[in-house]
């Protein structure tokens, strides 16, 4: 049984489908939206030897050929270097733009990817088939595409809406836990920032959707996908209600940059640490019950990720590089800091200007070195 989530953007909507054995039909579900009878399938190491057979055989039933395009696994292969060897190698392809690539992976190949398809010959189109708890959920829905750079997180990249998004959960079975857990920090978000009736089910229900649970599973997913693809609609370019979809990602952008984008601190970790401290943050500075900020970070710590610096390898960290790296922050302004805040659970607003100095101060109070 599947659920069909449109993503309403007029002349560029398109579906998000999650359910289980999705992989199967890929071909059908792929067919229309070819123009020739090939396409180029992104991956890495890692999930191309778990799935790739599959993929490729549900492709060829519908008789298009697959053309595996295999990456490197790790945030490090989402760079200038990373996306100039993708270019080259489905250049070497000679697609048109009547092919299609595939992204099928998780969220770094879907980002890059994406971004490579967005620029190969001004554009072409591309599926996302995401293989992680974190892309289904968030970075396959919504056209976000992106490099990192040393000065920072995604900084160069394109807004580039996928034609569809294949959300088959029964990849997550081979998903190590601890993968697992960091997509969960993305699942547990949409409760935090917007729906508290949500967040009080995954306090209840948490543990079934970490053990993979299909039911829970399955409707955990699919909040997700209904509340990014209604936001996305309204704002697609994150001029204004999209930028929620952010929460703990700029405390979470500034500890991937200080921990060096890898194995040490994976992006979901960073984000659950980084919602612990948005709470924290709010609640210091009079925006949010202490309670509810307490509670927040309680259910981000019974999944098993962290909360506070101290649990981040490299601790302790400097508060002056880490508000170095939220001034290089996308969402930024003339030097001010633009955040993620929060009035309670279920609650999250945009705060922009926010001090520096306010800040550095929490930063330290939280255990960064001044």
């Amino acid at each position: 049984m599947s659920r069909t989530i449109p993503v309403g953007l007029g002349a560029r909507a398109y579906e998000v489908v999650v359910g289980a054995g999705l992989l199967e039909d890929a071909g059908a579900r792929l067919k229309p939206f070819l123009k020739t009878r090939r396409a180029a399938v992104v991956s890495d190491e890692t999930v191309w030897a778990l799935h790739g057979a599959r993929l490729s055989a549900a492709l060829e039933r519908e008789g298009v050929q697959a053309l595996p395009v295999v990456v490197p696994p790790g945030e490090q292969t989402k760079s200038f270097e990373g996306l100039a060897d993708l270019s080259d190698r489905l250049l070497a392809l000679e697609l048109d733009r009547g092919d299609l690539v595939v992204a099928f992976g998780g969220g770094v190949v879907g980002d890059l990817a994406g971004f490579a398809a967005a620029i190969y010959k001004r554009g072409i189109d591309f599926v996302q088939v995401p293989t992680t708890l974190l892309a289904q959920v968030d970075s396959s829905v919504g056209g976000k595409t992106a490099i990192d750079t040393p000065r920072g997180k995604n900084l160069v990249g394109a807004f580039h809406q996928p034609r569809l998004v294949l959300a088959d959960l029964d990849v997550l079975a081979t998903l190590a836990e601890r993968e697992m857990r960091a997509g969960y920090a993305e699942v547990i978000k949409y409760g935090l920032l917007g729906d508290f009736g949500f967040f009080e089910w995954l306090e209840a229900n948490g543990p079934k959707v970490l053990a993979r649970e299909p039911d829970a599973l399955s409707r955990a997913v699919a909040r997700c996908v209904e509340m990014k693809a209604e936001i996305v609609a309204h704002d697609e370019k994150e001029q204004g209600r999209r930028a929620l979809l952010n929460l703990g990602h700029t405390f979470g952008h500034a500890l991937e940059a200080e921990t060096g984008y890898g194995a040490a601190l994976l992006h979901g970790e960073a984000v659950a640490a980084g919602q612990a401290l948005a709470f924290r943050f709010s609640a210091a500075q009079g925006l949010c019950p202490a309670q509810d900020a307490r509670r927040a970070a309680a259910a981000i710590a019974a999944a098993g990720l962290p909360t506070t610096l101290a649990e981040v390898p490299g601790h302790p960290f400097s508060a002056e590089r880490l508000v170095r790296h939220m001034a290089q922050d996308k969402k930024a302004e003339a030097g001010r800091l633009t955040f993620i805040l929060a009035r309670g659970i279920g609650d999250a607003f945009v705060a922009k200007a926010v001090d520096q100095a306010a800040v550095r101060d929490f930063l330290i109070a939280e255990g960064a070195q001044p």
